[in-house]
């Protein structure tokens, strides 16, 4: 912590900048990419095109207040199933736009709350999806599960389905912190649901942390981690919490003046960061850690490690396929996201229309600027290509953060590289990447950098 009055001087508490969990932020989606676009983009796929699928569950039994996912509320099952039909309806639609055929590598059900589905409804769900998209040969099937809204029935057809991974949302064990953010979950609960996967040999274990929540102080966030780490999961994802109420209402429930300052939520994070490298995890660019011999840790070895919309990944696939209410889709040639309202997404898919709302259209020079924020977030250095150096905006941009960052960073003519103390400031140069973009977008969307 040395070094907080430098990263101070370079505006590090006082920003806000895009996640980059893709490039472009989601934020400059419009609606002029159509459904005839991204139908092009399947129907020119190769032959047994390699794609991921991710399936987005957008329901919860309870709204947690810190959640600003697309998600809503439900007392009862009765939307579940005519849900499931919809995505299945899509899924169809999808899979038949990929006339070369394709080759599905991976599934990964997400939300929300995957876990809310009866075992029936799951069986339903992932009994059509092989028949649609031929699960046979899955590298990894892996599934966001809450432990406050899961049983061993689910979690048995999971597995009879194939599970091989599962995250598992714990945030924060301390009461306190929990009754601030509206999400109780004791750490017995969710050790009984790691021993319910382990029974069932699904040891690939992701837990999701936060840090910079109401009354966490240094202390708790310590307690925490070490209930977490005494159930040894492979990764740990470190999520700084983003206070966006304007954009998630729900976040008003949540008493701001309990929040930590910018600089305590750097030392929290701190705190956590030689912890989990205390006990033998590898940090994975900005907020995850894995165990050596974790498959995500070995992609970062092997500089194989990317970044999507699902975060740090160890997956290669060039199309992501998404189904459901807000779902996003990567292809080549750009993005492409679902309808967010549940039930206009079911109005639209029952009707026959794509279910698409807004998309993106990568230039050359997006692909150019996507390599290079993607090298920054997953290894705080990147090396220009001679396509990159070339590009004479691109040049300038490197050029630009040297001047504006000094002493953070070095450049010896074709490789930027962020200096180790410097590493916070990662989502600020990669945003002076796109700052001629970034002036026209509306920052509220953005988060603390830190």
């Amino acid at each position: 912590m040395k070094h907080v009055s430098k990263l101070r001087q370079h505006g590090l508490f006082d920003a806000r900048v895009p996640r980059f969990t893709s490039y472009p932020p989601a934020n400059w989606f419009s609606e002029t990419v159509d459904a005839g676009s991204v139908h092009r983009w399947q129907s020119t796929a190769p032959k047994d095109a390699e794609i991921s699928l991710y399936v987005h569950i957008p329901f919860c039994r309870r709204l947690c207040w810190f959640c600003a996912c697309r998600t809503q509320g439900t007392r009862n099952e009765a939307p579940l199933a005519p849900y499931v039909e919809r995505v299945l309806t899509e899924a169809r639609a999808m899979r038949n736009g990929f006339s070369n055929g394709v080759q599905t590598k991976r599934l990964h059900l997400g939300g929300g709350t995957p876990t809310i589905l009866p075992a029936p409804v799951l069986d339903h769900l992932l009994t059509r999806l092989h028949d649609i998209w031929d699960l046979s040969a899955l590298e990894e099937f892996s599934v966001e599960v809450d432990p406050t809204d899961v049983g061993p029935k689910r979690l048995a057809m999971l597995k009879q389905h194939g599970l091989s991974r599962a995250s598992l949302g714990i945030q924060d064990f301390d009461p306190q912190v929990q009754k601030a953010i509206g999400r109780e979950q004791s750490r017995d609960l969710t050790a009984s649901v790691v021993d319910q996967l382990r029974a069932l040999d699904v040891d690939a274990l992701n837990f999701d942390l936060l840090y910079g929540l109401p009354y966490q102080t240094e202390q708790t966030l310590a307690t925490t981690l070490d209930a977490a780490l005494e159930m040894e999961p492979g990764r740990i994802a470190l999520f700084g919490y983003a206070h966006v109420p304007w954009m998630s209402k729900r976040q008003s429930l949540i008493p701001s003046e309990a929040l930590p300052a910018p600089e305590k939520r750097l030392a929290l994070f701190d705190l956590a960061r030689r912890t989990l490298l205390g006990r033998g995890y590898v940090q994975i660019g900005i907020d995850h850690f894995a165990r050596p011999d974790d498959a995500l840790a070995q992609a970062f070895f092997d500089k194989r490690l990317t970044r999507s919309f699902q975060g740090y990944t160890d997956d290669t696939a060039p199309y992501l396929v998404g189904l459901g209410a807000s779902a996003i889709s990567t292809y080549p040639q750009g993005f492409a996201q679902n309808i967010p309202v549940t039930g206009k997404y079911a109005a639209q898919v029952e009707a026959g229309q794509p279910a698409m709302w807004r998309g993106y259209v990568l230039t050359d020079l997006d692909h150019l600027r996507a390599d290079l924020v993607e090298q920054l977030m997953c290894y705080h250095s990147a090396t220009l290509s001679e396509a990159q150096l070339s590009e004479e905006s691109m040049l300038a941009s490197i050029l630009h953060i040297v001047e504006r960052f000094g002493d953070a960073v070095t450049w010896d003519g074709r490789t930027l590289t962020i200096a180790r103390w410097a590493h916070p400031l990662v989502r600020m140069i990669a945003g002076t990447l796109t700052s001629d973009q970034n002036e026209q977008t509306d920052k509220r969307t953005y988060s603390a950098a830190i």
